[in-house]
C-alpha cells in the first residue's frame, strides 16, 4: 500500500470526534497536518493529540458554510505546506427532529454545512489537484447516505446530496489519478448526537445510547485510512445497522417497516 509518509492532509471537522482521530492517525503515519474547524481551542486539543507523532501542524479557524473563509484556508493550506495531496471531508452536523416539528431553516443549514460546505473546499481544491497530478479526497458520509432515518430527514438529505456529487466525481474522474472515497459510518463513539441540532436549532444535548455502544473512533479512523490507501469508492463501517442497507436493497417495503421500529437514539 501506498506510503503517507510526508502527505499533507487537510481535514475540516478536526475538533473532535472521527476528524481528531483521522488527525492522530495521520500523524501517526507521519504526515503533515493542516487542520481546521469552528473552534480554535478544540483544535489546539487535537494539535496537542499530534504532536507526538509529527510537528508539521498548522490549525486554522474555518466554518465550511463561509465561502471566505474556505478561500482562506485553502491559500493558507497551499502557501504552508506548497499542496494538498489528502482532503478529508468531515465537518457536519447531525440532527435530532422529525419531519412535521422541523422548519424549512434548519433543513437549509444542515444542506449548507454538510453538502454545499464539502463540495465548495473540494472544488476550491481541485486546482491544486490538477497541478500536482492527483491526489485523494475522503467524504464522511454517513449510513443515513445509504437509506433514510427517524428524526435524520434533512441531515439523511444532505448526505445522500454528497453520494449523487461525489458519484458523479467518481464517474467524471476530472483529474487523472484523483481517486475519492465515500466513508458511510454508522454509530460510532463520538459526541455527534450532543452537538446535534432539534427543531429549534438548539444542541440536542443528550449522548446517544447509539453512540456509546458505536465502533471505536480509533478503530473508525484505522479503517478510513485503509478504505483510503485501497483506492474504494464506498466504505461502510457499522455494526447491525449495515443490515438496513442490506435489507433496504432486498425490499424497499421490509426496511419501512424494520427501520420504524428501530430506536432512532
Amino acid at each position: 500500500m501506498e506510503n503517507l509518509k510526508d502527505k499533507v492532509v487537510f481535514i475540516t471537522g478536526a475538533t473532535s470526534g472521527i476528524g481528531r482521530a483521522l488527525a492522530v492517525e495521520f500523524a501517526k503515519h507521519n504526515c503533515k497536518l493542516f487542520l481546521t474547524g469552528r473552534n480554535i481551542d478544540e483544535l489546539k486539543e487535537t494539535e496537542n493529540s499530534c504532536q507526538k507523532y509529527t510537528k508539521d501542524i498548522y490549525i486554522e479557524k474555518l466554518d465550511v458554510s463561509d465561502s471566505n473563509q474556505i478561500k482562506t484556508a485553502v491559500e493558507k493550506a497551499l502557501s504552508t505546506f506548497g499542496k494538498v495531496d489528502i482532503l478529508i471531508n468531515n465537518a457536519g452536523i447531525s440532527q435530532r427532529s422529525q419531519v412535521m416539528e422541523t422548519p424549512i431553516d434548519i433543513d437549509r443549514k444542515l444542506m449548507e454545512v454538510n453538502y454545499f460546505g464539502t463540495v465548495a473546499i473540494t472544488k476550491a481544491l481541485l486546482p491544486n489537484f490538477e497541478k500536482i497530478g492527483g491526489g485523494h479526497i475522503v467524504v464522511i458520509s454517513s449510513v443515513v447516505g445509504l437509506f433514510g432515518f427517524k428524526n435524520r430527514s434533512a441531515y439523511a438529505a444532505s448526505k445522500h446530496a454528497l453520494h449523487g456529487f461525489f458519484e458523479s466525481m467518481q464517474i467524471e474522474q476530472p483529474i487523472n489519478n484523483l481517486y475519492t472515497t465515500i466513508i458511510c459510518p454508522g454509530r460510532i463513539q463520538t459526541n455527534i448526537s450532543l452537538s446535534a441540532i432539534t427543531a429549534t436549532g438548539q444542541a440536542h444535548g443528550q449522548m446517544d445510547e447509539g453512540q456509546v455502544n458505536g465502533i471505536s473512533v480509533d478503530i473508525c479512523a484505522q479503517k478510513i485510512i485503509k478504505a483510503m490507501l485501497q483506492k474504494k469508492n464506498l466504505y461502510i463501517i457499522a455494526k447491525e445497522e449495515k443490515w438496513l442497507w442490506l435489507i433496504k436493497k432486498f425490499s424497499r417495503n421490509l426496511f419501512v417497516r424494520i427501520a420504524r421500529k428501530v430506536k432512532s437514539n
